[in-house]
């Protein structure tokens, strides 16, 4: 049983649609794959209505989430997306995007690079717009030769020259908002250190005290040293354990199904969901 629980459509800032990702994830020989957009859950019900037969579809979404000033990514699964709380503090998240995109611009302008709102705009389509869709502007542009040359101190990455924060939900409130809304929770790719500062493992040990049910070991950006540290915490900690390929379509260079997550672990994680249920296609 192959099962991938971290993938992005043009909901947010992939490049398949809803309905081509689950089509591609059952070509993969996929059995289980989590659609997880960025702060949102617009493309859920286009995946649903596409789910193959043989494949089963797990809704969620990636939480913008901060903690002591440092950037986190907070996986959601099978929660009610329909619940008023969690609901409002995505939308927060995700309004914030617009501005953070057009500051960003502005500051990619003082540096001489010719990026513009309307081209940025053309890229996101109706996904939520976010710093991929600037970085694919600055492969547009020839500025950097690939969307991972973007995320540099000199352009997007955290602190960089034409970086800008966002809104982002404490994780402590993204994981009371998540489980009210009957959802589960795992910290991803939390050992990315090529992203950014990473969150310190006492941390970790207090979200884990707050009710985080897991964390994203195996993934694109964690090294066997890095992955073997995290297994071994999780261990610690008691969570749950996690693999997936973080698929962004052609926007960046991973392939649905890289890495993947135990069957048991999905079982359990389906059994503290109590917001959604898995969908089957017939």
């Amino acid at each position: 049983m192959r099962i991938d629980l971290h993938t992005h459509s043009t909901a947010s800032d992939g490049t398949d649609s809803p309905a081509e990702l689950v089509r591609k994830a059952a070509a993969a020989g996929l059995d289980v794959v989590a659609l997880t957009d960025h702060d949102t859950t617009r493309g859920h019900a286009e995946a649903v209505a596409a789910v193959p037969r043989g494949l089963t579809l797990v809704t969620g979404a990636e939480l913008s989430c901060r903690i002591d000033g440092i950037s986190m990514h907070m996986l959601a699964y099978l929660f009610d997306a329909g619940e008023p709380a969690l609901l409002a503090e995505r939308e927060l998240v995700r309004d914030d995007r617009v501005p953070r995109a057009k500051g960003m611009i502005a500051k990619l302008n003082a540096l001489g690079v010719p990026v513009t709102w309307e081209q940025v705009e053309r890229i996101a389509g109706n996904g939520s717009v976010g710093r991929p869709h600037l970085a694919t502007a600055l492969v547009e542009l020839g500025v950097v030769p690939s969307v991972d040359g973007a995320f540099t101190k000199d352009w997007l990455a955290d602190g960089g020259r034409a970086h800008m924060d966002k809104h982002e939900t404490d994780p402590f409130e993204a994981i009371r908002l998540v489980k009210a809304a009957g959802g589960v929770t795992v910290f991803a790719h939390p050992g990315a250190g090529k992203r950014g500062r990473t969150v310190p493992e006492a941390a970790i040990g207090e979200l884990a005290a707050a009710g985080l049910d897991g964390i994203e070991v195996d993934h694109m950006d964690h090294d066997p040293g890095t992955r073997t540290r995290l297994r071994g915490l999780a261990g610690e900690l008691g969570l749950l354990v996690t693999g997936s390929s973080d698929y962004h379509g052609s926007r960046k260079t991973c392939v649905l199904g890289e890495h993947t997550t135990d069957p048991e672990v999905y079982g359990e994680i389906v059994r503290r969901a109590t917001g959604a249920s898995p969908v089957t296609g017939a």
